[in-house]
């Protein structure tokens, strides 16, 4: 596989990467961490991510635990988590704050499998816009010849094939993920 098809399939990678970061942020009926992964609390007036300021633990498989590591945070912790579209409300026991993760409704789980496919598709943008981006380049370039520039062509259309597949299987995970609890 040619050096141009490589650094492409690099940038894909990234995609899916991001994906499946976004992916992680959605709410499965069960306590993760990562559920509050892009909160941010308002910090002596700077916006922080929460995982900066607090520790975070899962006590029981339908809970978070947010311990402040300042005790005086814990009021903007609770803000930060009401302004957010988690949907849930945060119980303040004064030194620290605790979530109880309702179950999942059908509708709900139907949205957030809804919610997961955007991002899928969202992520299939982004390596076809990589693929324009490298084919056209390879367009340009006068100094390759025209069979060497079919070739990283098809090099460059089988990563974005393979890429696009790995990012059907990974929201489908997530889709039975979602769909079995």
């Amino acid at each position: 596989m040619d050096e141009i098809a490589i650094e492409a399939q690099g940038k894909m990678n990234k995609a899916i990467e991001a994906l499946r970061y976004s992916l992680s942020t959605l709410r499965t009926g069960r306590a993760s961490a990562a559920m509050l992964n892009g909160i941010n609390v308002d910090y002596y007036g700077e916006p922080t991510p929460i995982n900066q300021i607090c520790s975070i633990s899962v006590p029981e498989p339908r809970q978070l635990l947010i311990k402040p590591f300042d005790k005086n945070d814990v009021k903007s912790v609770v803000a930060a988590i009401n302004a957010s579209d988690l949907g849930i409300n945060p119980q303040n026991e004064g030194h620290q704050v605790r979530l109880n993760i309702p179950p999942l409704t059908e509708e709900r789980r139907r949205d957030i499998t809804k919610q997961a496919k955007k991002y899928g598709e969202d992520a299939k943008v982004a390596i076809r816009n990589v693929r324009r981006e490298f084919m056209e380049l390879v367009k340009i370039d006068d100094s390759l010849s025209e069979d060497y520039q079919k070739r990283i062509e098809e090099d460059i259309q089988k990563v974005t094939d393979e890429a696009i597949k790995t990012v059907d299987q990974v929201v489908a995970e997530k889709e039975k993920e979602l769909m079995s609890i």
